[in-house]
């Protein structure tokens, strides 16, 4: 399945959806302002809510958390030496370890697990500016968007940091 993804460009408090091939929209991502650490809500289109994730407070590296039906489901943080930082390690809670590799401040990279392929994202399959596409291959759909958006949110952090 493929879907279009904005890429987050303001702050905190900012939502965008997240629209599957035929340009519905089945995923909010909603940017929950006046909060201590950076929280969204991975929303469908009801206002059901899938996930959550937070920036973890206090952490040796950048950390965000993903829970779901009240317990975490996967932490997404900076491998700890990567000398080009183009690398994540996302731990799920069932054990599986997972990989993002690639230009991840550019958005184009693919998540990878002892399975193969999760999911590629990539802004060449798009014109728009500001946005860019993710071929989910994994089952739980809502899980793998929510580790992008954790991915997208560390490594804005990162491009931040390296600008100031």
């Amino acid at each position: 399945m493929k879907f279009v993804m904005r890429e987050r460009m303001f702050s905190i408090g900012d939502d965008f959806w997240i629209e599957d091939e035929a340009g519905q929209r089945v995923f909010l991502v909603d940017g929950k302002a006046l909060r201590l650490r950076q929280t969204f809500e991975l929303k469908g289109p009801g206002g059901e809510i899938f996930a959550v994730i937070r920036k973890k407070m206090v952490s040796i590296r950048d950390t965000m958390l993903i829970e779901a039906e009240g317990g975490t489901v996967a932490k997404v943080h900076k491998k700890l030496f990567s000398p080009l930082r183009h690398k994540m390690e996302i731990e799920l809670a069932d054990g599986q370890e997972w990989t993002a590799t690639g230009d991840l401040i550019e958005k184009n990279y693919r998540i990878e697990g002892d399975q193969g392929v999760v999911a590629e994202t990539s802004r060449k399959w798009f014109r728009i500016r500001d946005t860019y596409g993710i071929e989910v291959y994994h089952p739980d759909v809502p899980l793998v968007l929510a580790v992008a958006v954790a991915v997208d949110e560390l490594a804005e952090d990162s491009r931040h940091r390296d600008d100031d």
